[in-house]
């Protein structure tokens, strides 16, 4: 009876549901979906052939291998620094916790144009470090390095913020049960925490991932827009959109977009695959009888 009650409480006429089913639809339709297909569009408006000869362009080409080395590059910082916050938040009590997660919050909190414009005040020919680089001729400002560090200034805390909450529901007493058998630390970080986090480390990597070939503001800043030397795609994009080289600058966007949606795909296969092992793991737990 009560779960009839309750069951009755939460269902909406046919009309509400039809209302906001069409409202949600219509807005990833024309604020996602349309833009979307209008970038494949344009990019394709004089043919196929036009649109492979502009991705052939030496400038697009290194536009989008330097935004690729610079994704794999802070890949591995990322992974390290968000696994190591994530489990000394998740397993340990210490003071400076809260300052901590505070502190991996920072990039969501800054504009990505103050952090490139921090990097520039800091490594910029009259910064704080501006002589001693120039005495031993270190170019950070206005080179792939400089592009790295504010990439991974935005994108490190990705992995953190996906993997903490995982951790804290997972608890401790699983490390504690191999440390009891004699497991050594990285024993039980390889065959204990880490098959337990994969999945989440897999989902923020995509995230991380993503966000490091999409991003403009802070790399903007301190790459100088060097033809071929210090553009990723989103800055080539613009630059060809400014010089009126539509279907250049289409196609350009068109390669962004093809990584958006294999990254779209990838994150909702991990999705799917987090939620199969959890609903597997509760099955095999014996569970409460629900009323």
């Amino acid at each position: 009876m009560r779960a009839n009650k309750l069951t009755r409480a939460t269902q909406e006429p046919a009309w509400v549901r039809t209302l906001l089913l069409t409202v949600g639809l219509g807005f990833l339709f024309f604020f996602l979906g349309l833009p979307l297909i209008a970038v494949f569009v344009e990019a394709l408006a004089q043919g196929l052939p036009i649109y492979l000869e502009a991705l052939k362009e030496p400038e697009t080409r290194s536009a989008i291998w330097l935004t690729i080395v610079i994704a794999l590059a802070v890949l591995p910082f990322n992974i390290l620094f968000g696994v190591a916050a994530a489990w000394a938040i998740a397993k340990f009590d210490f003071r400076g916790k809260s300052l901590l997660i505070t502190l991996i919050d920072l990039p969501f909190a800054v504009s990505p144009v103050v952090a490139g414009l921090i990097f520039i005040l800091m490594f910029g020919s009259q910064g704080y470090f501006g002589e001693w680089m120039a005495a031993h001729d270190l170019k950070i400002i206005f080179a792939v390095p400089g592009m790295i560090l504010a990439t991974l200034f935005i994108t490190f805390p990705f992995i953190a913020r996906e993997l903490i909450p995982l951790m804290q529901s997972q608890g401790k007493d699983e490390e504690e049960a191999a440390v009891s058998l004699g497991a050594s630390g990285w024993q039980m970080f390889w065959r204990v925490t880490l098959p337990n986090i994969k999945w989440g480390l897999l989902y923020g990597v995509i995230l991380s991932n993503a966000r490091a070939m999409g991003e403009f503001g802070a790399v903007s800043v301190v790459s100088g827009h060097i033809r071929g030397e210090t553009n990723t795609l989103p800055l080539h994009v613009e630059i060809l959109y400014n010089e009126y080289n539509a279907i250049g600058a289409f196609a350009a966007a068109s390669v962004l977009a093809l990584l958006a949606l294999v990254t779209l795909v990838a994150k909702t296969v991990v999705e799917w695959r987090m939620k199969a092992e959890t609903d597997m793991l509760n099955a095999e737990l014996p569970g409460e009888k629900t009323s």
